[in-house]
């Protein structure tokens, strides 16, 4: 961002916004956070308190930047709009910030047959209500504030330790389904260098450098942690490959470029015998 002391919202405020927005303050930023549940922000942010599927009841302030994180909802009751949102989030601001991300995800692709590896310039091919909202979500992004989108793999770091629990657990995975991801901390570092690149890729798939199946993924903690690999459910490959050549000449190198340094962090910190 050219002004050192922009003011950031962040419309949709969850684990990566919470990181993102401390990392922002300290580099002498001021952040405005909206989500349901402000109590659970830090004391830095300016929270407003927001419920985005109903009609806004709240002021938003102008601002110089904004990220945007919608998610369409976990379960099947909930509706999958996000579009609407959008559009009542362009009404609600005094004016258009400068520059908009929104994160939506590689989901996206989750109908693509997985034969290639798939890159920005491909296509997406939603197979659910659910991730064509999201790429809804994107086209309306783009329409209404020229956005940014950013796509994540699966999000994984301290707190997100799903798969490192199944693999305790011994429950049965997709061993041969292709899988990407992104760690937590190079995803906060992808959003930074969006907001400030003067010239940002209008899509950009935030994914690490090592593409794996789930079965190599949960091999490698199984031997980190010293126990018996998961079994395998009885399913052929399925999902898919996605390119990270555009994060890393964003971004140089990625702190955790493989899921092996990633999850061996997060091991580490808490010990391979205390899971």
């Amino acid at each position: 961002m050219e002004n050192f002391n922009a003011s950031v919202l962040l419309f949709g405020c969850g684990k990566v916004g919470i990181r993102l927005g401390e990392a922002l303050i300290e580099a002498g930023h001021r952040v405005f956070a909206v989500r349901r549940d402000i109590e659970v922000l830090p004391r830095s942010f300016t929270g407003i308190a927001l419920d985005y599927r109903r009609p806004f009841t709240a002021e938003l302030p102008s601002v110089d930047s904004m990220v945007v994180t919608l998610t369409p909802g976990a379960s099947e009751r909930e509706s999958p709009d996000l579009v609407d949102p959008l559009r009542r989030l362009a009404a609600a601001l005094p004016a258009r910030p400068r520059r908009v991300i929104l994160v939506s995800s590689t989901r996206v692709f989750d109908g693509d047959l997985g034969l290639r590896t798939l890159t920005e310039d491909d296509t997406p091919s939603p197979a659910s209500p659910r991730t064509q909202a999201l790429l809804d979500s994107e086209s309306e992004a783009r329409r209404l504030f020229d956005a940014v989108v950013i796509r994540p793999a699966g999000i994984y770091g301290p707190g997100r330790e799903h798969l490192i629990r199944q693999v305790v657990r011994g429950i049965p995975i997709d061993r041969q389904r292709r899988t990407n991801r992104i760690h937590e901390t190079d995803l906060v570092r992808a959003l930074r260098e969006l907001l400030r690149a003067p010239n940002p890729p209008p899509t950009l798939h935030a994914v690490d450098n090592h593409p794996a199946t789930r079965g190599e993924v949960a091999d490698h903690i199984a031997r980190r942690l010293q126990i018996p690999a998961p079994p395998a459910l009885p399913t052929g490959s399925s999902g898919h490959i996605i390119s990270g050549e555009r994060l890393a000449s964003l971004l140089g190198t990625l702190r955790y470029p493989d899921y092996r340094s990633g999850y061996d962090d997060i091991i580490a910190a808490r010990g391979p015998r205390s899971w």
